[in-house]
């Protein structure tokens, strides 16, 4: 047996499964079924199948080497195009290995990748190219923003880049958000988070500065305006 595609004057080919058999000496076809309403994946299979090709279930075809998170990284990375963070981000950044594919020049890719990083997985410089690199990658935002290879002194370089660009990105904020004679009130808190906060005992309570030093402590910012 064969699938046979036989060509359809102003129509699509029709798609035949047809048998081969010999009949007074003579080589003759006949169809045994039209295939031609199947989809075309279909169709591929039964002709592996017909070749004699070992199929096998696609979670045993398909070995996952590695599988990076995404979806955290999408909604971070969303959220700051949608609010159109990195328009920010000056134009004029010098180039780190040739033009970007995403919009930016390729130090503002960086720099919004480091900026998205903080919020996804807070790290140490050295920390934060290793999961930005996609040999050593925890997450998928080094992918989503075609950053290639990162190295460490290319991330120092990006902040060096942020700080001597302070006064421009604040100066785009302010005319985005603010209007003249705006009043604008800024705030910092911090406090420890523990592992498996609950009760406190008395003894614990009266040692809460040294428990608290040991702590994770989580930083808070708050900024009001009549916006």
């Amino acid at each position: 047996m064969y699938v046979a595609v036989v060509p359809n004057r102003g129509s699509p080919p029709a798609i035949l499964l047809r048998e081969s058999y010999r009949e007074a000496g003579k080589t003759k076809n006949r169809t045994l079924a039209n295939l031609s309403r199947w989809p075309a994946e279909r169709i591929e299979q039964l002709r592996a199948v017909l070749r004699g090709d070992k199929l096998l279930p696609a979670a045993e075809a398909v070995e996952i080497v590695r599988a990076l998170p995404h979806g955290h990284v999408l909604a971070a990375l969303g959220t700051a195009r949608r609010i159109a963070l990195d328009a920010v981000l000056p134009r004029r950044a010098p180039q780190r290995r040739g033009p970007s594919a995403h919009g930016l020049d390729p130090w503002g890719d960086l720099a919004l990748a480091l900026i998205v990083a903080r919020l996804l997985e807070p790290a140490a410089k050295l920390a934060t190219a290793r999961m930005l690199d996609p040999a050593t990658a925890s997450h998928s935002l080094g992918e989503m923003l075609g950053l290639g290879k990162v190295a460490a002194k290319e991330v120092y370089a990006a902040l060096d880049w942020l700080g001597r660009e302070r006064p421009f990105i604040e100066a785009k904020l302010a005319r985005r958000h603010l209007q003249d004679g705006a009043l604008l009130l800024y705030d910092v808190t911090s406090t420890p988070a523990f592992a498996g906060a609950g009760s406190i005992s008395k003894d614990a309570a009266a040692n809460w500065r040294s428990m608290a030093t040991a702590a994770t402590t989580v930083v808070i910012g708050r900024r009001l305006s009549s916006a």
